[in-house]
């Protein structure tokens, strides 16, 4: 894909954004679509926290596609460090120069040193790929799960969001010609230090209402017949209100979803709950809660709704 000919204007009012995450197949309420159309208006990281399958990691794929820019990923963890997030020298080639310039006789060694760090011999990791794009176009950044790195880590971070640059001690400081959209997403296993929060603008991504979860589903399942999609978001709607270990996504609830068309369903019965419910709950502890009494009651409860606002 032709980046700089695909390219497509930032969006120049919350209702134009609304649209252009429509035409991603990307349900948004206002909110979230004011929220990502200021960060795009300002030039600030957009920082996503909510539960796990809401659709935040989902928002940068989206923005990156309708506007015609790479996406270029960051996948957090455990243990990440400026080497997998940001730059690596490439050692084997270092030393290739080296023992290049010691064959030749000649070594000058304060030039030589000087020359393995040269910028052929960097490697570019995704920050650093971001401020610095092959393609010359600014890209979505989407720093995903910041919450499970560590505080020093996010330290890092606080120029790359502040300044939109890096400093590489035997470079110096690289700076990004043209600031990429950045989106960072936390699933708030535990908290972000405010020196982040206060760099970029703040949306909490909520589970969806019922009408939104429905309009959802017709999108990313098309192929689930009308009565099925209403059942299936009155199951997990009351699944919500249940004091469950995970509640189950809109990711979960596109799964289940598709996991009842893959097996020929047209509407919920409790034999193929029971058959399919983990596609949509992710926990042993969770599943075993719903005996076939369970069952039988909450989708009499669910078909009930269905039928009464089917009526209205």
């Amino acid at each position: 894909m032709n980046h700089e000919t695909a390219r497509t204007q930032l969006p120049e009012s919350i209702d134009t954004t609304v649209e252009l995450l429509n035409s991603g197949e990307y349900v948004a309420d206002r909110r979230l679509a004011t929220a990502l159309f200021l960060s795009l208006r300002m030039g600030r990281p957009l920082f996503l926290e909510g539960e796990a399958g809401v659709g935040k990691t989902e928002i940068a794929k989206v923005a990156a596609r309708t506007l015609g820019r790479p996406l270029v990923r960051l996948q957090c963890y455990e243990g990440l460090d400026i080497t997998a997030a940001v730059y690596e020298w490439n050692y084997q080639q270092q030393m290739v120069e080296i023992r290049l310039a010691e064959a030749s006789g000649a070594v000058d060694r304060k030039r030589l040193g000087r020359d393995i760090f040269d910028r052929r011999f960097l490697t570019k990791r995704p920050l650093l790929q971001a401020l610095e794009p092959d393609g010359g176009v600014a890209p979505v950044l989407l720093i995903d799960e910041l919450d499970r790195t560590d505080e020093p880590f996010e330290a890092y971070l606080l120029e790359v969001l502040s300044d939109f640059q890096v400093t590489i001690p035997e470079i110096g400081t690289i700076a990004a010609q043209e600031p990429p959209i950045v989106v960072i997403t936390s699933n708030r296993t535990r908290e972000i230090h405010d020196a982040v929060k206060r760099r970029c603008l703040y949306h909490w991504v909520d589970y969806p209402d019922a009408e939104r979860e429905l309009e959802i589903l017709r999108l990313k399942a098309p192929a689930a017949p009308a009565e099925l999609s209403r059942q299936v978001v009155a199951f997990v709607q009351e699944l919500r209100e249940m004091d469950l270990y995970k509640l189950p996504g809109i990711a979960e609830t596109i799964d289940w979803t598709n996991a009842l068309i893959a097996v020929d369903s047209l509407s919920l019965d409790p034999a193929v709950i029971n058959d399919t419910l983990g596609a949509l709950l992710k926990y042993q502890d969770d599943i075993a809660r719903f005996d076939s009494q369970q069952v039988n009651d909450l989708l009499q409860r669910i078909n009930a709704g269905v039928a009464a606002s089917s009526d209205a």
